[in-house]
């Protein structure tokens, strides 16, 4: 909307960035489209083209039936082009800086002369709100880059579709020459188990003196952590820091030694003043050496796709149930006769199973 006409205008606008809403409106015109060519976008893809990457991620993230066999179909072009790729997962509390740390990142690594792509999994976004959209503003140098390609999360509210997108998404990034994927999880507890099995290697980002070392120890993040980095550690806040490197140092001594025989390691950083994350990509680049040599990097992806599949399959077999005629009436009945008490819990799950084989 031009300045001219909102002086004029009665009717006040929605609460949206401008920006994000004209991306979204011209994603689902495109979207309406009949005939969208996966050809075209595949080919595009091909030639690191990031508008057609936006277009086959968005064609993936549709809910619409009559894309799911079009988003297929690209995937399937796409994928013995994939797999080649570095993917890092980053998780933290809110306002931990991983966006700033992101950016800190990918930029050092475009310095480097790799493509990056910023992913996310978040179930909670829409949108008009949910924070990979703010994160996306507040990166602005990186999303200037032509090497970086920052991708807002599909809304939605199921974490395994979200998830299952994200994990597709990566195969196009890959396709179209994007050589480091950070996945972030800005949602909480299940979301980071979803992202652990889709990267390489999972950081997590943590705060000196925000009581968040304890929380930290106790939580089985901890042990999904190839890597704990300590943000935000400058100024006075750089001794807190220290004190929270050792203490985790001291926690990860608890846990035996992973099946990938790497020992996750404890570093600090300042993401801001850009301090420490070179260290970190080293760390990184370690981690990869070893697990390349040892085997363990291939097992654990052959792993990671063993688990999407079964995921899947699960996710499936129960929007199936669910949404079977003869279910959703019968569950209402046997719902009734469990409250009261003329049939148990089990009995009547038995019985719609059965139902369902009808």
């Amino acid at each position: 909307m031009s300045k001219d006409h909102s002086e004029h205008s009665n009717i006040q606008s929605p609460k949206v960035p401008s920006s994000t809403n004209d991306q979204a409106i011209g994603r689902f015109k495109k979207l309406q489209q009949k005939n969208i060519s996966v050809d075209t976008i595949f080919k595009s893809i091909l030639t690191k083209d990031a508008t057609a990457l936006s277009k086959g991620i968005t064609l993936i993230e549709s809910t619409q039936k009559n894309h799911w066999s079009k988003a297929q179909q690209l995937i399937e072009k796409c994928l013995p082009y994939a797999n080649n790729s570095v993917r890092i997962g980053i998780t933290g509390v809110p306002g931990v800086g991983k966006s700033t740390f992101i950016e800190a990142l990918g930029n050092i690594l475009i310095q480097k002369g790799k493509k990056v792509a910023v992913l996310a999994v978040d179930p909670s976004s829409t949108i008009s709100r949910g924070s990979i959209l703010g994160d996306k503003t507040r990166m602005e140098s990186l999303v200037r880059s032509k090497e970086a390609f920052i991708r807002p999360s599909p809304s939605g509210s199921s974490l395994g579709g979200v998830a299952q997108k994200t994990r597709e998404s990566i195969i196009l990034c890959e396709a179209a020459g994007y050589d480091v994927i950070i996945i972030e999880t800005v949602g909480v507890g299940q979301s980071e188990t979803a992202v652990h099995s889709m990267v390489d290697f999972f950081l997590l980002l943590k705060l000196a003196g925000a009581g968040d070392e304890l929380q930290g120890i106790k939580r089985g993040i901890i042990e999904m952590a190839d890597a704990i980095v300590i943000n935000k550690a400058d100024g006075d806040n750089e001794k807190r820091a220290r004190e929270a490197k050792n203490q985790f140092r001291k926690a990860l001594h608890l846990y035996p030694l992973a099946e990938s025989s790497w020992s996750p390691e404890v570093l600090t950083c300042s993401a801001l003043k850009n301090i420490g994350i070179e260290d970190i990509w080293e760390l990184i680049l370690k981690y990869l050496d070893i697990t390349s040599k040892n085997g363990f990097f291939d097992k654990n992806r052959m792993e990671q796709n063993k688990f999407w599949l079964l995921q899947t399959i699960e996710e499936q077999l129960k929007s199936s149930f669910y949404n079977n005629p003869k279910i959703k009436e019968a569950l209402a009945t046997q719902i009734k006769a469990i409250q009261q008490h003329k049939i148990t819990p089990f009995a009547a799950a038995r019985y719609l199973l059965e139902l369902s084989k009808d």
